[in-house]
């Protein structure tokens, strides 16, 4: 192979210095006999992975089988589990963090209105039994099977009954629920969305 002018002749890789030379390497015996331990159940060498908790019974554990582990084969130095200076920093795990519970409102008047859907189509809408602590979906579905009609959970207090069923709708919510009076139920008639 002959470099003429403009070819440029291939250089050797240069070895780097963390790399591991055949010689120096450690003939490894098949099948590999990996230990568990007890405490986490995972391979000796990730015991420090785990939580605080789970990793002082590790040590512990470590301490009074020492023996075994030198029987084995394991160097006890690699499997240190010893406290690192500084402050870890743990990823915190779970949902979505702080949830604000809802502030219980006093047990206020269930409203409840008739809405045009087309030309002599209704739809009826009942708000405020969730602050009667009346499980809404529950209800919607109550609904549904004494009407024949269909009947959803839209927002957070708010009942969408297919179909004019108000009258029939104040009548069953006073014998259902008894903690609500027909004083507490208020009829706004017809009301655009």
């Amino acid at each position: 192979m002959s470099t003429e002018e403009g070819d440029i002749a291939p250089e050797k890789p240069k070895q780097d210095e963390d790399e591991i030379k055949p010689e120096e390497m450690k003939p490894v015996s098949y099948p590999v006999k990996v230990l568990y331990c007890p405490e986490c159940t995972l391979p000796l060498e990730y015991c420090e992975f785990m939580p605080e908790a789970t990793l002082q019974r590790c040590r512990v554990w470590r301490d009074n089988n020492q023996y075994l582990l030198e029987q084995e084969g394991f160097d006890l130095e690699a499997l240190n589990l010893e406290d690192t200076p500084g402050d870890k920093k743990r990823q915190k795990r779970g949902g979505r963090g702080n949830v604000k519970s809802k502030q219980k409102k006093e047990p206020d008047i269930v409203r409840i209105a008739r809405i045009p859907r087309g030309k002599r189509k209704f739809v009826t809408r009942v708000t405020g039994l969730a602050t009667f602590d009346i499980n809404l979906k529950k209800a919607s579905k109550q609904f549904s099977q004494k009407f024949s009609c269909g009947s959803s959970v839209s927002g957070d207090d708010e009942i969408i009954i297919q179909g004019d069923v108000t009258d029939d709708l104040i009548d069953l919510i006073s014998e259902t629920w008894n903690q609500i009076d027909e004083d507490h139920i208020e009829d706004l008639g017809e009301v655009k969305r």
